[in-house]
């Protein structure tokens, strides 16, 4: 009687430990993404950004990097392989400097600081609590490296464009820091859907946002107040309707990233009657993407990890956290009607030629670097596979094949040492704070 009970009684929790395999295997099957669980990770407070991840080129196998790929189709525009391929020899120690065009409402807050806090570097920035920039010098030089919000300021003035920055950058920089030898500019953006970008805009306006301190310098000057009207009466322009926000003829959000990365001496700044509308339009639409494909680099907010990609293959420098992707905006929260989403678009028409051509390449550049990358560790394990078959022949005992250098494929910041993100915050998307809080 005691050894029938004693049986069942083992028996319970065997069951019930085979219930829940079950039920786990039925609601997350092999190959799912639809669990998320792993043993380091804690279920309070876990970000994807904590997670140190390998400094080898495991890290970009994970699914994740090719699950936002749209579906395949023919390209409308014709890129040459210089076009593509846009690896650039940063030298850190030398008289590179990344300068970081930062759009409004364009995830640039999150990649800022990914830029000041996240770069595994040899020295890296010097981000003190409670202080809003942090110093990012060369090591062992009292020189900046980069130049942006969160490292120099907005020493060109609030949200600079491509036609102040270009002009303002080497001699800010000449002002701060003399150097003899001539710096090398590696000018860097982030974009993002128009349609999402312009909702994020009014949200932040609504909020009480104006950005009225920006100089918006061209030819050397600021637009007078009849080339660039207010929108609004008063300090701000709080609680402002969509409608109204649309209604404004005037309003620096409509078509904001092609002015912003446009050379705006080419159609006479802010000055509309210097030629007509569809002259201006044309002009200031084919400067936008010529800037864009010629800078070293610039990322999408929809396609975080190829940006983070795509970041790390261009400069050499590999991030210590991986970057994340937050659909969950408050743009993203907002009902349109599909007359009001026309509406956005008419308004933003630039803005959306030069987001399909900027998607497009960004896309091309990170499938040829995947496929080149790829034809790489092909051709580095044919190597391998042909010294052992070499030694095998020879008589000689196996030994592992020494490599110099450390660095894998010849990238620098490389090392093979996992490292933690104990002295770094964790970062996630930010699209609605202007002013730093560290």
């Amino acid at each position: 009687m005691m050894d029938e009970r004693s049986s069942k009684l083992i028996l319970v929790p065997i069951l019930a430990v085979l219930f829940v395999m079950i039920g786990y295997q039925y609601i997350c099957p092999a190959g799912s993404n639809s669990c998320h669980f792993k043993a380091e990770e804690k279920l309070r407070g876990v970000s994807l950004l904590s997670i140190p991840y390998q400094d080898s080129d495991d890290f970009y196998r994970d699914q994740d990097l090719e699950d936002d790929s749209p579906p395949k189709l023919p390209s409308k525009f014709n890129f040459t392989e210089r076009d593509l391929d846009r690896h650039v020899e940063f030298n850190i120690k030398g008289d590179d400097v990344i300068v970081f065009l930062h759009i409004q409402k364009t995830g640039g807050t999150t990649f800022g600081r990914h830029l000041v806090r996240n770069i595994r570097l040899e020295q890296p920035c010097d981000c003190k609590p409670g202080q809003k920039k942090c110093t990012c010098h060369r090591p062992g030089k009292e020189e900046s490296w980069l130049f942006s919000r969160f490292s120099t300021g907005w020493s060109c003035g609030l949200h600079a464009d491509w036609t102040e920055l270009t002009n303002c950058v080497p001699v800010i920089m000449d002002k701060k820091e003399a150097q003899r030898n001539k710096r090398n500019f590696y000018y860097i953006t982030m974009l993002r859907d128009p349609v999402s970008r312009y909702l994020s805009e009014w949200k932040h306006v609504q909020r009480g946002a104006t950005w009225k301190t920006a100089l918006h310098m061209c030819d050397g000057r600021s637009p007078t107040q009849d080339e660039l009207p207010n929108c609004y009466i008063g300090d701000d322009w709080s609680g402002v309707t969509l409608i109204e926000f649309m209604n404004c003829p005037s309003n620096l959000a409509n078509n904001r990233q092609v002015r912003m990365l446009a050379d705006l001496s080419l159609v006479g700044c802010y000055n509309l009657s210097s030629m007509n509308e569809s002259q201006r339009n044309h002009i200031l639409l084919s400067s936008a993407m010529s800037n864009l494909k010629n800078m070293a680099f610039y990322g999408l907010t929809e396609f975080q990890r190829k940006t983070q990609y795509l970041f790390e293959r261009t400069f050499s420098l590999r991030f210590i956290s991986a970057f994340t992707q937050i659909n969950s905006t408050r743009a993203a929260n907002i009902d349109l009607s599909e007359l009001v989403r026309r509406r956005i678009e008419e308004l933003n028409y630039l803005d959306v030629q030069l987001y399909e051509y900027a998607k497009d390449l960004f896309l091309q550049r990170f499938q040829f670097t995947r496929q080149r990358e790829h034809q790489e560790v092909r051709l580095k394990r044919r190597e391998e596979r042909r010294w052992l078959r070499e030694q095998k022949e020879q008589g000689r005992p196996w030994l592992p094949k020494h490599r110099g250098g450390g660095n894998e494929g010849g990238r620098k910041g490389g090392g093979l040492e996992k490292e933690t993100d104990g002295d770094f915050p964790t970062t996630t998307e930010d699209y609605t704070s202007q002013v730093a809080r560290w």
